[in-house]
């Protein structure tokens, strides 16, 4: 495989996975609805497509399109695409899909000759921009050509990528690994709830955030952007508002549970929070919007709506 690949979507983490690519070597063939987004990643080096037939008319045979697009308009795109292509063509959806829709769109595409694979990716934009973690999905011959063009060592963290399986493994394993996020986020949550409320001291929550990024049990990423939100938003953080949100996998991943009778309560009780948050504003949803805004840069609700504690 030559190092060359199109590529679709050019949100938060496309742009960054692209200048990534673009430095270890890559050319790269982008496209996106939006124009300004082609220009920044054609400064650095791309080649712009204004179409997504351009983009394959200006790859080499056979082809590889990497996909970095909104799973609910993964089949609008490749609506579009699959009649360009040929057999032995490749297609990777990157972005966070259902794993069920992953399955169903690699049979749809076994039989039309087109080769399919799906990778999970985490690390936020600051991963795909510095070294990401890639989970994949598809058969092993289609990982081992990529592997061999050092397409996960030149996008990823060392060790930070392998094949968890057959299609739609890579976004099984990417789903529950959102899901196992959301616990994760709504414990620290409570537990700096506890620490700002408490009447018998007054913490320094930033300082306490850096001491527990370094040696201590829970040090995490989520932790260390924890720390970032406090350096911004000060402890009582109250330019970021108390309605947490989220965006779907979680949920998905309760769903997959119920099918599998394997209990949640900690990853449902989580989603709940959240959801309770929309109506009664939160400091826990302050946090978790915080770790959201610092790590996936989402769009953070502005205003100080917390209710006053009593």
């Amino acid at each position: 495989m030559k190092k060359e690949i199109g590529y679709i979507g050019l949100g938060k983490m496309g742009k960054g996975m692209v200048f990534r690519l673009l430095e270890s070597g890559w050319s790269v063939f982008a496209y996106n609805r939006s124009k300004p987004s082609v220009d920044e990643v054609v400064e650095k080096g791309a080649t712009g497509m204004s179409t997504i037939a351009k983009v394959v008319s200006a790859l080499s045979a056979p082809r590889v399109v990497w996909l970095m697009i909104p799973h609910m308009n993964v089949d609008e795109v490749m609506a579009e695409l699959i009649p360009l292509l040929v057999i032995g063509d490749t297609i990777i959806d990157g972005g966070n899909s259902p794993y069920l829709e992953t399955i169903r769109r690699s049979k749809e595409l076994s039989e039309k000759g087109i080769e399919f694979m799906d990778i999970g990716v985490s690390g936020g934009p600051g991963g795909a921009r510095n070294g990401a973690c890639m989970m994949v999905g598809g058969k092993k011959k289609l990982f081992d050509v990529l592997e061999d063009a050092e397409f996960f060592k030149d996008t990823c963290l060392p060790l930070g990528w392998g094949l968890m399986g057959p299609h739609g493994s890579g976004h099984f394993v990417k789903m529950v690994h959102n899901g196992i996020e959301y616990g994760m986020m709504q414990s620290i949550a409570e537990g700096f709830d506890l620490m700002r409320h408490t009447k018998e001291y007054d913490l320094d929550l930033e300082k306490i955030t850096k001491v527990y990024s370094h040696g201590s049990v829970v040090t995490s990423s989520l932790v260390s952007w924890m720390h970032d939100g406090y350096k911004k938003h000060g402890k009582d953080l109250n330019d970021i508002s108390g309605k947490a949100s989220a965006s779907g996998e979680g949920k998905w991943t309760v769903e997959a549970a119920a099918r599998e009778n394997i209990p949640m309560p900690a990853i449902e009780a989580s989603i709940a929070v959240r959801s309770a948050s929309q109506a009664k504003p939160s400091y826990q949803g302050k946090v978790v919007s915080a770790m959201r805004g610092e790590f996936g840069q989402h769009p953070v609700k502005r205003g100080n709506d917390e209710p006053e504690i009593l």
